[in-house]
Order: structure tokens, then C-alpha cells, then sequence
């Protein structure tokens, strides 16, 4: 994975080089990011030479506050949370227990997610902070298409580095006033520990067998999966031949 400095963008990174089945998760193909509301116009022409199309996976209210400043590229809303996500805090979920939730309850939609992935442009996947609702999509996807496990575990754990340290520290503190009976809140929008999206995914392997079949059992194709993987992963080089002087 490489992380790309753009002002005015949290954590955008390409996930591509990370070894997957029979070859490589190409790079230049999918990328993550927290939202686009600070973009400048120069942050803006840096993201137009390298995607095509932003899948935004937050909700109506999230869209309409931090509202997407970057024109000319095409634009799929594809809100993840079917509830509210102040109910998450209310109720005290952990972050896997978040995760749960999507994967149980918000098939359909990541689903299409997938689909839209497998189309194969340069995608920017997004939601608010770039770590839960994107960080489910891409562990998905990569995982679909045989992508190494701990390289996949990694780039999720990579997010909250990539959140300014003053920003954690304030989002914790004002998330703990807010929601005093939570023993979570502290770490929903700001952490991403590598052993939540680690057990998040040897759930989903332990439930349907495979981040593939999961995908398979809720709508996906056969035909689109191999779409995925076209997308996704460019097969690895020949070994050179004995006596090869390359």
C-alpha cells in the first residue's frame, strides 16, 4: 500500500502492491480516504489524474454537512449504515460488534460495492473517517480476491496513524462527554486496532467460509467475482527460465 499526501485528505493511500493469490492487488486501481470536504482546488486536480469514480458510503445527514468538494469525477452515494450511528454509541457497541452489524445487516449494500469495484476503474472508496464503514468495504474486497491476510489487516491498522494525533485526542474526549456510559466511545471514530478487523474477518471466514462466498451467498456471481479478481490482482510474472540471463 502506498499513502499519498494530499492536502486537505485524511489517509488516502492506493492498497495496490500487497500479495494476493497467483499474483499482486494492482496499484493505481482502488484507494481510501476519509472525506473530501477540505479539499483545495489543488488537492482536487491531484485525485483527478488518479481516479475515476468515489464510492461514498455515508449517510444523507454526514453527506450534507462535509459536503464533497471535487468535480469531474463521478460520484456513487452508497450509504452503509442502515441505522442511526448515534444508536451505536447509545447501545455501546464495540468496534467488531460494529462491524458485525454491517456485515449481517448491510449485505445488499456492500454487495454493490463490490460490483462497482469490479467494474474496474480507479476507485476511491470513502465514508467520513476513512476507517470503519471504508475499512469493511476494502478488508472485503481484498479478502474476495485472495489478498494476503496480514497485508489486508495492516492497511486497516494504518488508518488511525494517519489521523492527526490532535484530532484523535479531541474527537475521544468530545465523543466521552457525549456518551458517559459508554466504555466505547472513546475509540469508535478514531481507533483502528489490528486485532478487531483480525477477528472481523476469521468471523466471516468461520460463518460463510470466505470473504468470496460471503459475497457469493448474498447476490454476487460467479461471473462477477472473476470480474473482481480481473480488476484487482494482476497475476504474477513468470519465474525467468533456467540459464535466463534476465
Amino acid at each position: 500500500m502506498t499513502v499519498i499526501a494530499v492536502d486537505g485528505l485524511t489517509g488516502f493511500r492506493d492498497v495496490g502492491g500487497m500479495s494476493a493469490a497467483g499474483g499482486v492487488i494492482r496499484e493505481g486501481r482502488l484507494f481510501r480516504s476519509g472525506h473530501l470536504a477540505g479539499l483545495d482546488e489543488e488537492g482536487a486536480d491531484a485525485l483527478r489524474t488518479r481516479i475515476r469514480r468515489i464510492l461514498d458510503l455515508r449517510a444523507d445527514d454526514e453527506a450534507a454537512e462535509d459536503v464533497t468538494a471535487l468535480e469531474g469525477v463521478a460520484i456513487t452515494r452508497l450509504p452503509l449504515y442502515l441505522g442511526s450511528t448515534r444508536s451505536f454509541f447509545l447501545e455501546d457497541y464495540s468496534l467488531g460488534e460494529i462491524y458485525a452489524h454491517l456485515l449481517s445487516g448491510s449485505s445488499a449494500q456492500l454487495v454493490a460495492a463490490a460490483r462497482m469495484i469490479a467494474a474496474g476503474e480507479p476507485t476511491l472508496v470513502h465514508c467520513t473517517a476513512g476507517k470503519d464503514r471504508t475499512g469493511v468495504v476494502i478488508a472485503l474486497v481484498l479478502s474476495a480476491v485472495g489478498a494476503d491476510r496480514d497485508a489486508v489487516v495492516s492497511d486497516y491498522a494504518l488508518t488511525s496513524q494517519l489521523i492527526p494525533a490532535e484530532h484523535r485526542r479531541a474527537t475521544s474526549e468530545r465523543l466521552a462527554a457525549k456518551y458517559p456510559k459508554s466504555q466505547h466511545a472513546w475509540m469508535l471514530a478514531t481507533e483502528s486496532p489490528a486485532e478487531v478487523m483480525s477477528a472481523t474477518l476469521a468471523a466471516l471466514d468461520a460463518e460463510w467460509g470466505s470473504a468470496a462466498e460471503y459475497l457469493l451467498a448474498h447476490g454476487f456471481t460467479i461471473e462477477e467475482l472473476a470480474a473482481l479478481r480481473a480488476a484487482l490482482v494482476a497475476p504474477a510474472s513468470p519465474a525467468p527460465s533456467e540459464g535466463d540471463p534476465s
